[in-house]
């Protein structure tokens, strides 16, 4: 175990904000169901793209933190590594929800709902993974979620190749095939951007242990 609040001389900002960044992460998903439902209510996006904000406000604060506070054996650009990769979560759901209400005739009817269980699920682990940062990072904790996380990347990585392979032998009209295999592929995106932000607390972890 080691003692994240030690190494950034016991300063909480960085646990407070980068919290906060997962937890608006997960907010965005949480938005990204709500609109799957009710594709129809195009109001829900407002939810997301306030996410995303919150998210973009949260890594520039961690930036300028990062710049002008004293930080000892943790190295900066880990920080802003792993404020970087939980960023690209709600900027992939955004572009995910911009696309999919592009096409509402489209996408009427589709079930994303396996893999939006998966995508939540990795929000979860990750915003778990993050909190682990600040109660002290036991190496042993972060590698069980870490393997969750890696669960669940391949069981989207699995389902993926299935519902790819069902589409592209259906007799849907190529247009729509070509935007619920955009729509697919975004989604499986989201959940590598969470793998990588597993990966980077992980790294982060086994490098101060």
């Amino acid at each position: 175990m080691f003692s994240l609040q030690r190494l950034l001389g016991k300063e909480d900002k960085f646990f407070n904000l980068l919290e906060a960044s997962a937890e608006e992460a997960r907010n965005s998903v949480q938005a990204l169901i709500k609109l799957a439902k009710n594709p129809s209510q195009t109001s829900l996006a407002e939810e997301y793209i306030n996410a995303r904000r919150k998210e973009k406000q949260i890594r520039d604060e961690i930036t300028e933190a990062v710049y002008t506070t004293f930080v000892t054996a943790l190295e900066r650009e880990d920080i802003q590594t792993l404020s970087h990769m939980l960023y690209r979560i709600p900027k992939t759901v955004e572009k995910f929800g911009e696309r999919m209400l592009l096409t509402p005739s489209q996408v009427a009817g589709i079930d994303f709902s396996k893999q939006i269980v998966l995508l939540e699920q990795a929000t979860d682990v990750i915003r778990e993974m993050v909190r682990s940062l600040h109660r002290g990072a036991n190496l042993k904790e972060i590698r069980q979620l870490n393997d969750r996380m890696q669960q669940i990347e391949g069981d989207a990585d699995k389902l993926i190749v299935g519902l790819l392979k069902e589409l592209l032998n259906s007799k849907m009209d190529p247009v729509k095939i070509i935007i619920l295999k955009d729509l697919y592929e975004l989604l499986e995106k989201i959940i590598d951007r969470c793998r990588d932000a597993g990966n980077a607390i992980t790294h982060i972890v086994l490098k101060n242990s």
